[in-house]
């Protein structure tokens, strides 16, 4: 017997989340460690899971998440698309509440890189006249 499982992939900034949403109890695990022990902010925990509170009961769902690369934050937000994503494809209903709030949406800005002649991507080295 397989479980039925739905694989959702987000990604911000260099962070990449991989989750996968199966029916289950809530039990929700971020790369082998407690989801409360991964994300210790409550507001970290809310926006992450703000998706499956929108569609569904979150404890509808066991949430496996493998999360690497970037800070908390865009591995946050990294999750919560991957989370978003699987929802779509679990009920395809659910992608016309997900996308008015805007969870399916992936943000595109990406740091910019370092030109040569100059200290960082705009900064400039300080000028002196003489």
């Amino acid at each position: 017997m397989k479980t039925e499982e739905q694989i959702g992939t987000g990604r911000r900034k260099t962070a990449v989340a991989s989750v996968r949403l199966r029916p289950g109890k809530g039990a929700i695990l971020v790369n082998g460690k407690k989801f409360e022990e991964y994300f210790p902010l409550e507001l970290q925990r809310q926006s992450v899971l703000s998706p499956l509170v929108k569609v569904s009961n979150p404890e509808k769902y066991d949430i496996l998440i493998r999360v690497k690369g970037g800070g908390i934050q865009g591995q946050m937000i990294a999750a919560r698309l991957g989370i978003a994503r699987a929802l779509v494809k679990e009920d395809a209903d659910n992608r016309a509440d997900l996308k008015a709030v805007g969870y399916l949406t992936r943000d595109p800005r990406k740091r910019e890189r370092k030109k040569y002649g100059l200290a960082g991507a705009r900064k400039r080295f300080q000028f002196s006249k003489r």
